[in-house]
Order: structure tokens, then sequence, then C-alpha cells
């Protein structure tokens, strides 16, 4: 992997990743760009404790721009981008509208392609790993800014999650603060260790591979299920066999085998609701521990991956139960959903 860092004409940070040491990124950002001037505020409920970011920046950021004027394609035939160079492999770079900013955290986008039509699952292996590689370095870079706590790899896709640019991208933060979910799975973590003296990611993992009926795949580095508890219609777990922390713990051959299963499973998701459907909405997040973490050897790193489509043409709305009080109902029995995910398997 070939790294090259430069700046935008705001003063971000830009950085490309490329598989061919032999390419020379020089381009240079014309547009007449004000510094960015954002600033985040965490602010703490005490009935709660959660932390939550106020940005209102981020009113102003793009919102559905034509497919002509999209700012992560590259600046080429005369297009004003966010990447200068007239194509790409990867790249990251600063957020323009951040949700957290001005010393309470970073966030960053990050681009998979130039190619404005393809999504993830259109990417070839070794364009997958290099964006693992980009996930890696990144996670390694943002957890050594001073104040940060946890840094979260994630991928928005589809206009029914939310998702203003089309174009393939994710985005990775890095929280001042250990987010509510992690915080959650570490205590129970604790307790388990507490209870049993086991570890309790182990003890998942090993469950779901004895029962097999919620596994969706398995490999030699990786196991992919449905979680017992699944809170989505259609919803997968991916754990490396031997337990890591987090993406930077990763072996060689585990690497190269996340690739492969991670296309794997995005294709299937692509192929839940039969060739007529338009592709899948999902999110897909990768759950590191936090790094100021005394016991972060004990988390293991997973990635969820969920769709918020339950049948042809229905969403899953998030409705009074689970937006008023954090109760989920699932329409889909896991069992079920895991067998339809091993039915849609790659020929």
């Amino acid at each position: 992997m070939k790294k090259t860092v430069t700046t935008l004409a705001d003063g971000r940070e830009l950085i490309y990743y490329d598989t061919r040491d032999d390419l020379v990124r020089t381009a240079v950002d014309p547009r007449p760009l004000t510094p960015v001037v954002s600033r985040s505020e965490i602010r703490y409920d005490e009935l709660t404790g959660d932390r939550v970011a106020v940005a209102s920046h981020r009113q102003a950021r793009t919102y559905h721009p034509p497919a002509d004027a999209c700012p992560l394609c590259p600046a080429r035939d005369g297009r004003e981008s966010e990447v200068p160079e007239e194509s790409y492999e990867v790249v990251v770079f600063e957020n323009r509208f951040p949700s957290l900013s001005g010393g309470v955290g970073r966030c960053e986008v990050v681009c998979f392609t130039d190619d404005h039509t393809d999504s993830f699952a259109d990417l070839t292996e070794e364009r997958a790993a290099l964006v693992l590689d980009a996930w890696t370095d990144r996670t390694a870079a943002l957890a050594a800014l001073p104040g940060v706590e946890q840094v979260y790899c994630f991928e928005n896709r589809g206009a029914e999650i939310g998702v203003t640019l089309p174009h393939a991208h994710g985005q990775i933060y890095a929280f001042p603060y250990v987010t509510p979910r992690t915080a959650a799975m570490r205590r129970r973590a604790d307790e388990h260790r507490a209870a049993t003296g086991r570890n309790l990611f182990d003890d998942v993992v090993a469950r779901e591979r004895a029962d097999g009926e919620r596994v969706v795949l398995e490999t030699e580095h990786w196991i992919a299920f449905v979680p017992y508890a699944a809170h989505w219609p259609y919803e997968v777990h991916l754990h490396p066999k031997r337990r890591v922390p987090d993406l930077l713990a990763l072996d060689a051959a585990a690497r190269t085998e996340c690739a492969q299963v991670y296309l794997e499973l995005l294709r299937r998701f692509d192929r839940i609701f039969g060739p007529d459907e338009p592709p899948t909405p999902y999110i897909a997040a990768w759950h590191q521990a936090p790094f100021t973490d005394e016991r972060r050897e004990d988390f293991g790193l997973h990635l969820e991956l969920f769709t918020v489509r339950r049948a042809s043409g229905k969403l899953k709305f998030l409705a009074g139960t689970e937006s008023g009080m954090g109760a989920f109902m699932n329409d889909i029995r896991p069992e079920d959903a895991a067998r339809r995910l091993r039915e849609v398997a790659s020929a």
C-alpha cells in the first residue's frame, strides 16, 4: 500500500491509498474555499448518562446533489470535487461538515472507488483489502490524537438509511468518549467474566458455532451469524475466530480472508429480496475496543451488518417502542433470516 498525504484548499487533510507504488498524487485543490469554521459541542444527558453532539453547522451540508456535481467523484471534466485527482483508488479526507470537531473528536470520509455507480459489493477483493488497510491505518492515526477514546469505522448505504451522497463511501468517527453501545458491551463482558471466569465474546461465538442454526457462513478465520436476539430484520455479526480488540490486531491471514468474507456478505444482502428489488439499504459497523480501556484485550472486534428493509417494498421504522423506550421488536425470526442468507450464497 502507498499512502500520500496532502491538504485541500481549506486546510483539511486528504490521504490517498493506492495499491501501486508508482502512482504519484500531486493535484492541487483549485477551489476558493475558506477555512472550515465548525465547532461541535458535547452535552451530557443527566437522566441516561448519554452524550449528545450538537453540531448546528451541519445544516448547510451537501444534500442529494446531481450526479454531475457529486463532491466524491474525482475532479475531471471541469468538476469541482473534494478529490483533486482525475482518478483514485481509495481516498480519505476530513469531513467539511463534521459531527465531531474543534477538539472534541474528528470525522473523516472514506471513498471506496472513483466510480460513481459502483457499490462496495462491486469492488474487487484487492480493492476491498485496500479499504481494510485504510480503515486500519486511520484507526491507528486517530487513536493517537489527544482526547480520542474510540474509533468507529462504518458505512451507511441507501436513501432509506438517510444517505445524502449516493457515491460509495463510508465514514470514520474518532469519539472523545466511549459510545453507549460499546459501554453496554463492556459492562456485559465484565459481568460475564465475574460470573463465569470466561470471555463473553468467545462464549457467544462458541455457542453459535455449536448451535449452527443461525450461522450464515464460516471460513478458516471468520464466522458470520445472525445473533440470537437480533434487533433488525436481517442482521449479521462477523467475528474473527481468534479474538482481537481492533483492526490493528488482525494477523495477515485473517486480513486477507476478511475482504473475501465481507464482500460475500454484502453480495448476499443484495440478493435477499430477489433480483427485481433495488439494492438493499444497510449499515455496516465495525466495533473496536476503546483505546483508553485497561481491559481492552477482553473486547472482541466484530462487524455488525444490518438492513432496515424487512420485506419487498417494506421498511422497519423505529416506532414508539424502539425510539421511545429502546425496546426492539423484530418481525423476522433470526433463524429464518439466517436460512435466507444461506440460500442466497454466491454460485
